[in-house]
């Protein structure tokens, strides 16, 4: 087989290894009756209660931690700053900072760079070719890390935007209800469980230490990055300034949102036949083809052309 179509399979293989051992869930807590069990049977030790921790805080996380010291030093502040506006827009996934992002990039590196190495070693690769492939690899490896937070921060702004006319419609009700602005974000996070709600679920805790509701609010659209949650959030912002109606302001926000809504869904319904034609010319129609003009074809080529 040539190592053409071995370097893709070698490149699955370490971006699954890669992304099942950093996704492993942490061990759930302990019921009460269990804790009193442990504690009733003799002291453990340091060894049983690190063996006891999942893979990947036992093995994974100190490596991690190890390679983004040493990234960490050559990387430019400008870079980490962007990591971490990155991860604020991905949600924050796995608790990870920008240097354990880094650390799992160069974790990446060295998986992918190894998967690749190691079987084109052992098949007796040429120099040359055992080189390029492993420095594919490792680049690969450098860049899937930033493709799968890419694709987080879309899914996270997508479903964010989606629920972000019900969300409006909610805060609305309860504003024209008798309740503040604040209680309303709190009815809103707490009626739901998505991006959305764990939003104002922040923004409720950062006003409950002491933050300014605006700043918090101006934080929330700049982790976000939704242009109708700007949208929203600066109508708010205003309102509040000026002294105008919230209950008003809301309203018209919210019948807003459900007309982008609907032209949204008639912008994606108008998308559909151009996005049809691709499976239907390239999959589709050339298996009609086989199964119309196949058998037609067969006899011409036996009996042939024109004769009687």
């Amino acid at each position: 087989m040539s190592f053409v179509f071995i370097l893709p399979i070698l490149l699955g293989l370490s971006i699954i290894l890669l992304f099942i051992g950093l996704s492993v869930p942490g061990r759930s807590q302990q019921q009460v009756g269990a804790r009193l069990q442990a504690y009733g049977t003799r002291p453990r030790t340091l060894v049983e209660m690190e063996m006891e921790q999942p893979f990947s805080e036992r093995v994974l996380l100190p490596m991690i931690r190890g390679i983004s010291k040493f990234v960490s030093r050559y990387t430019p502040q400008r870079n980490v700053d962007e990591i971490r506006h990155k991860l604020d827009l991905a949600g924050n996934p796995n608790q990870w900072t920008a240097s354990d992002f880094l650390g799992v990039r160069g974790l990446g590196v060295i998986i992918t760079a190894l998967v690749v190495f190691f079987p084109l070693f052992v098949m007796h690769a040429a120099l040359l070719q055992l080189l390029l492939f492993t420095g594919i690899g490792a680049v690969f490896g450098f860049y899937l890390p930033l493709f799968w937070l890419n694709s987080k921060i879309r899914a996270r702004q997508h479903d964010i935007q989606k629920a972000l006319p019900d969300a409006l419609d909610l805060l609305t009700i309860s504003v024209e209800a008798g309740l503040g602005f604040d209680a309303a974000m709190v009815k809103v996070s707490e009626k739901s469980d998505n991006e959305l709600s764990r939003a104002f679920a922040r923004v409720n805790a950062e006003i409950r230490v002491g933050k300014l509701r605006r700043d918090a609010l101006r934080d929330m659209a700049a982790r976000v990055d939704v242009p109708d949650m700007t949208n929203f959030i600066a109508a708010i912002i205003q309102a509040d300034q000026l002294g105008v109606s919230m209950a008003k302001v809301l309203r018209i926000q919210s019948e807003q949102m459900r007309v982008k809504r609907r032209q949204r869904a008639e912008e994606q319904a108008a998308q559909a036949p151009v996005k049809m034609m691709f499976p239907l010319v390239f999959l589709i129609f050339p298996s009609l083809f086989i199964v119309l003009l196949g058998p037609a074809l067969l006899i011409l080529t036996t009996t042939g052309f024109g004769t009687k």
